[in-house]
C-alpha cells in the first residue's frame, strides 16, 4: 500500500509556527485517536505545506503537538515521495554523513549547512492505522530526518555548532518575522 495524501482532501491552510514558538521545542505526543480530527489535521497539513512551497511539514509546525508529519519530497534521482506518517520513529540513519543546505518553514528565508545521513528509514502508521515503513536516500533522507527531529522537539539549528550556529541565530534575531523572546 502506498502512503498517499487522503483522496479528495480539501484542507485549509493553517499558520506556521515560527522558530521561537515553544511548541517547536517540545517532544510531541503519541497519536491515540484515529478519528476525523486526525484526518482533518493531515489534510490541513498538506494544504499548508503546499501553500508554503515546502517538501515536509510536522504537526507542531501548525501548532499541534502530535506525532504526525506529511511530505512531498524528491530524492537525489528526482523520484517523488508523497505521503504522511502518524507516530513515526526514525529506525535507521546511516551511510555517509553529509553537510547540505537545509531550511525550514518555521525559519522562513534562512538555511544553513546541516549534517545529515544520506539514508534514513522511518516507521509509523497511516491515518487509518496501517503500518508503514518509508526508506529514503539523499534529499529525501534529509527530509525524513528533519521531520522526525521536529516531532522530538529538535529544530535544525539545534544540530549546528560553532560559527554556523552563531550566524544562523544572528540571522534569526534580524529576521522580520522574529518575535522578541
Amino acid at each position: 500500500m502506498r502512503n498517499r495524501p487522503i483522496p479528495g482532501s480539501s484542507g485549509r491552510v493553517r499558520p506556521v509556527s515560527l522558530f521561537r514558538d515553544p511548541v517547536l521545542h517540545a517532544p510531541c505526543e503519541t497519536v491515540t485517536d484515529f478519528g476525523p480530527e486526525l484526518h482533518r489535521l493531515v489534510e490541513d497539513m498538506f494544504a499548508t505545506m503546499y501553500a508554503a512551497c515546502g517538501v515536509g511539514l510536522a504537526a507542531n509546525q501548525v501548532g499541534v503537538g502530535l506525532r504526525v508529519f506529511v511530505y512531498d519530497c524528491p530524492d537525489d534521482e528526482d523520484v517523488r515521495h508523497l505521503g504522511h506518517l502518524v507516530n513515526p520513529r526514525l529506525v535507521e540513519a546511516d551511510g555517509l554523513e553529509l553537510r547540505g543546505p537545509e531550511g525550514c518553514l518555521s525559519l522562513p528565508g534562512l538555511e544553513a549547512g546541516t549534517p545529515r545521513y544520506d539514508r534514513a528509514v522511518v516507521e509509523g502508521v497511516t491515518v487509518a492505522g496501517v503500518p508503514v515503513r518509508v526508506e529514503g536516500t539523499g534529499f529525501f533522507a534529509r527530509c525524513l530526518q528533519h521531520e522526525t527531529d521536529h516531532l522530538d522537539g529538535v529544530v535544525y539549528p539545534d544540530r549546528l555548532t560553532g560559527l554556523r550556529r552563531t550566524r544562523l541565530l544572528r540571522a534569526v534575531a534580524r529576521a522580520p518575522w522574529a518575535e522578541t523572546p
